[in-house]
């Protein structure tokens, strides 16, 4: 196994460090210690070659030259909260707006806008990233945080991102990864197969606030309990104004294992297999990507990758059932995404 890392480039004039891992099975995982973006979770293909089964730009700046979020680590909070305001033992807080009112996925001094103070560790059984990055309460910011995000790579395939929270005053703490996904050889996901351990999803109003109600998804397009090919269920959102998915799943993990969704090709035989123990799920099917974004594969178009978010259900300050999302002082809380890979 094998953990190392590479200058990458710079970004508004700072070095920007890529941190390598490499299991002996030969996936590949690289994090940009900028923004903590993933830019790479590389499988072996049949003919020698590597499958990046994320989209990925080619510099720093490509990532933040659009409003999508590429890959990059999402916090405090994913998803939005509307009006910039939440409340946490009584006490009401006000943070930035950067979506019109309201405060989209941490705002815009969120965990992706930063760089990170990052290590590598490694043994005979893993490999393994740590960045740090302690987020201090300016005016219009979130209270003061510190952040330990732990990336794991090991022999089993599975790559494992644990973050965890501290802070010195009571606040909410919902990260989670934008990593967008196509895990086959096309240029679309349409052919890929969505599963998800999903019977609700969130309703939203026309600024994309959750309203408080979740949907039935049965005898809808929304409907993956049952693996279902993408390019079906997207035909029949083209009635819809994103023509696609851009919502919230209540998802119930596995029992077993907290397995929650699961996206695969037939035709390559590769596949990811998300597990988290929260209670949500973004999918964005890429509906609204635009030609000017320079990617490693290509222009964007719609549905080029899906975006897999594993979260709490957004903004679940303002509704008792959508789960706990508070931080008390002192206490550390820690949340995990694991990828399971088959190639």
């Amino acid at each position: 196994m094998k953990a190392y890392k590479t200058d990458f480039d710079s970004y508004k004039d700072q070095k920007v460090t890529a941190f390598h891992l490499e299991n002996d099975n030969g996936v590949r995982i690289t994090v940009l210690d900028q923004g903590g973006i993933i830019a790479e979770i590389s499988v072996p293909t049949e003919n020698g070659q590597h499958k990046n089964m994320l989209l990925q730009y080619p510099h720093t700046a490509d990532y933040y030259a659009n409003p999508f979020y590429v890959n990059m680590m999402i916090g405090t909070a994913a998803g939005r909260i509307k009006n910039g305001q939440f409340k946490v033992s009584g006490k009401t807080i006000q943070v930035t707006p950067n979506e019109g009112h309201n405060t989209l996925h941490g705002g815009p001094n969120g965990f992706h806008s930063v760089n990170w103070n990052g290590e590598l560790k490694s043994s005979d059984s893993y490999t393994r990233i740590i960045l740090k990055h302690h987020f201090n309460s300016n005016p219009g910011d979130f209270p003061a945080i510190s952040v330990t995000v732990t990336y794991t790579l090991k022999n089993d395939n599975t790559f494992r991102v644990q973050f965890t929270g501290e802070s010195d005053e009571t606040t909410i703490f919902n990260p989670t990864y934008h990593t967008y996904f196509n895990v086959g050889d096309e240029p679309t996901i349409k052919n890929q197969i969505l599963q998800l351990n999903s019977h609700r999803h969130m309703d939203v109003d026309t600024e994309k606030i959750p309203t408080g109600k979740l949907l039935d998804n049965i005898n809808t397009p929304f409907d993956f309990t049952t693996p279902q090919k993408l390019g079906t269920a997207i035909d029949k959102m083209q009635d819809t104004t994103e023509k696609g998915f851009d919502d919230i799943f209540e998802v119930e993990p596995s029992l077993t294992d907290q397995t929650i969704a699961k996206l695969s090709d037939t035709i390559s035989n590769r596949s990811v297999t998300l597990h988290s123990s929260r209670n949500g799920l973004v999918v964005f099917t890429a509906n609204s990507f635009t030609p000017d974004m320079n990617l490693t594969i290509g222009h964007g178009a719609p549905y080029m990758g899906i975006a897999l978010e594993a979260q709490n259900l957004s903004d679940a300050t303002r509704f008792e059932n959508f789960g706990d999302i508070t931080l008390q002082p002192g206490v550390p809380k820690s949340y995990e995404i694991m990828y399971q890979l088959t190639f």
